[in-house]
C-alpha cells in the first residue's frame, strides 16, 4: 500500500455564485470532488461560522459506523460508533472539541447518526493538539451529503473516494487546505 505523504484540499474553480463550499482534494495524480463549509474558507476560523478552515494539519484517527460500514482499509486508528458517543461544540466547556460520552449536558454532536455522513469520519488536527476556546470543532474528512451539499466546516467525500484515499493516508501525512 503506497502512502502519501501530502494532501491538498483547494476551493474549486467557480462557474457559479454557490461555488464558495465545493472543493477538490488532490494527492498524488488523482483528484477527488469535496464538499466545503457552507460560508466557503477562512483563515480565521471562529465555532459556527460555517467555514473551512485554511490551514496545514494531519489526521489523528477516525471513527466508522460498524452496523453499516466495514473496518476502513487505513494504517489511521479506526474505532466503530457507539451509541453513546458524541463530540463537545461548546467553547466554555472543558471538554471543547473532545470527544464525550452522551447523554451530555453542554452542546454536543451526537457520533451516531441517522443519515451516512459519519459512516467513515477522519479526525483532523484541528484545533485539537492546541486547543484555543472558539477556534472551531467537531472539524471532521467525512462523507458528502448527495450533491456535495455544503458542510459546517468539514471536508466531505463521496464514501468511495473517502475509502479509497483512507488506504494512503498515515498519521504524518500533511493535509493543506489552502485557497
Amino acid at each position: 500500500m503506497q502512502s502519501i505523504s501530502t494532501l491538498v484540499v483547494r476551493p474549486k474553480p467557480r462557474s457559479g455564485p454557490h461555488d464558495h463550499s465545493r472543493g477538490l482534494l488532490q494527492f498524488g495524480k488523482l483528484t477527488f470532488p469535496v464538499a466545503l463549509g457552507r460560508t466557503g474558507m477562512t483563515s480565521q476560523k471562529r465555532e459556527g461560522d460555517g467555514a473551512t478552515p485554511i490551514i496545514v494539519t494531519r489526521p489523528l484517527y477516525g471513527f466508522y459506523r460498524a452496523d453499516r460500514e466495514s473496518h476502513p482499509v487505513s494504517t489511521l486508528p479506526f474505532v466503530p460508533i457507539r451509541n453513546d458517543m458524541g463530540w463537545c461544540d461548546a467553547p466554555d466547556h472543558p471538554s471543547y472539541n473532545r470527544p464525550v460520552a452522551l447523554p451530555f449536558g453542554s452542546s454536543h454532536e451526537c457520533l451516531k447518526r441517522d443519515d451516512s455522513l459519519y459512516d467513515l469520519v477522519v479526525v483532523l488536527d484541528i484545533n485539537i493538539t492546541t486547543r484555543i476556546k472558539g477556534m472551531g470543532s467537531a472539524l471532521f474528512m467525512h462523507v458528502a451529503r448527495e450533491g456535495y451539499k455544503p458542510t459546517e466546516g468539514c471536508i466531505a467525500l463521496r464514501k468511495e473516494d473517502l475509502r479509497q484515499l483512507l488506504m494512503h493516508m498515515r498519521r504524518d501525512t500533511t493535509i493543506r487546505i489552502q485557497r
